[in-house]
Parts: structure tokens; C-alpha cells; sequence
């Protein structure tokens, strides 16, 4: 058991849940189940909470009941390494009603919010060289699902571009002499 583990309240569909976490996680299984007692507010017999294990990460699941819906203000990240495994995850969380939201995010189908994140993503962004990071930046704003190629192409795109004009900067001033 984790010291620290998300503890995520659903109305009633964390069953449903469940099933469908790990149908989407290739490396996940079930910790344990609880269900509802004889004489406890829900059905008898209706899971109650479930301990899950996504990807070596335990994720707890409650049937709460009404009253205290999911929110943008946590969400679970994902860190992808290749592009496909980016569209991989993307797609299969949007599966059954999911919404695309922005920058990476994406709310499934029973309200909890995901970040589908390239590994490369916090590298480009913490790069020594604060206007390579602002393009990355930028790029990423404009983004829905995120686009490693096109991230990769924003962090690389005054490279070429400073180097051709120093040298239509220099090539009036030599030419001159």
C-alpha cells in the first residue's frame, strides 16, 4: 500500500469506473473490493470502494453518493513517452463521452480530469533558454491534444531562422566594405 493515494469520489458509477481504468491501463489489476453491507446507506451488495493499481500508482474509488462532483482543480497526469502512446491514452479516455479540453486535458466519461503529457514537455519547458521555452509555450496553448512533433518543431524554430538572418545582417555589411 502507498503511503499517499488520489481517493476519488464518485456518485454512483465508481464500478463502472473501475472496469473501464482498467480496460484503458495495459499494466493495472484490482487491490481489493468493498461492497455495501447489510444495513449501509447504499445497495446491498453495490461496490462501496475499490483500491485499483494503474501503472504501479494505487487509486482508491468511492460510490459517495450526490453532492461532490469531480472538478478541473486535480486531475491525474499521464507521462508519455512516443506520440503514440499520447494518442493511445487520449483517444481511449474519450471513449463513451469524454470531452477534449485543452493543453493536454481531456475529462472522461465519469467527470475525472486527465493531463496527457509528453515526457519532453517539462524538458522544453524548463530549458535554460527562456525564449525556446516561450515557443514551446505558445505552441502548447494552441494545442488541444498535445503534439510532441510540433512541440519539438516550436523549441527548434529560431534556430535556423536566427542563423539565416545574422547572415542577411552581415551579408550588407561585408558587402559594402
Amino acid at each position: 500500500m502507498q503511503k499517499i493515494s488520489p481517493f476519488i469520489w464518485f456518485d454512483n458509477d465508481a464500478e463502472e469506473a473501475m472496469n473501464f481504468y482498467l480496460s484503458v491501463f495495459k499494466d493495472s489489476k484490482v487491490i481489493r473490493v468493498a461492497r455495501n453491507p447489510p444495513g449501509s446507506p447504499g445497495s446491498e451488495g453495490a461496490l462501496l470502494v475499490a483500491s485499483i493499481l494503474l501503472e504501479g500508482q494505487e487509486i482508491i474509488l468511492m460510490n459517495g453518493g450526490p453532492g461532490h462532483p469531480l472538478t478541473d482543480a486535480i486531475s491525474l497526469t499521464i507521462n508519455c513517452g512516443p506520440q503514440e502512446e499520447v494518442d493511445y491514452y487520449w483517444s481511449k479516455l474519450l471513449e463513451g463521452g469524454g470531452k477534449e479540453i485543452a493543453c493536454g486535458w481531456l475529462k472522461d466519461q465519469f467527470g475525472l480530469y486527465w493531463q496527457v503529457t509528453p515526457t519532453l514537455l517539462p524538458q522544453l519547458l524548463g530549458d535554460p533558454d527562456k525564449v525556446k521555452a516561450g515557443r514551446v509555450m505558445q505552441a502548447m496553448m494552441k494545442m488541444v491534444k498535445l503534439d510532441i512533433g510540433a512541440l519539438k518543431a516550436a523549441a527548434d524554430a529560431n534556430q535556423d531562422h536566427s542563423a539565416g538572418s545574422q547572415s542577411s545582417t552581415l551579408l550588407p555589411s561585408t558587402s559594402i566594405m
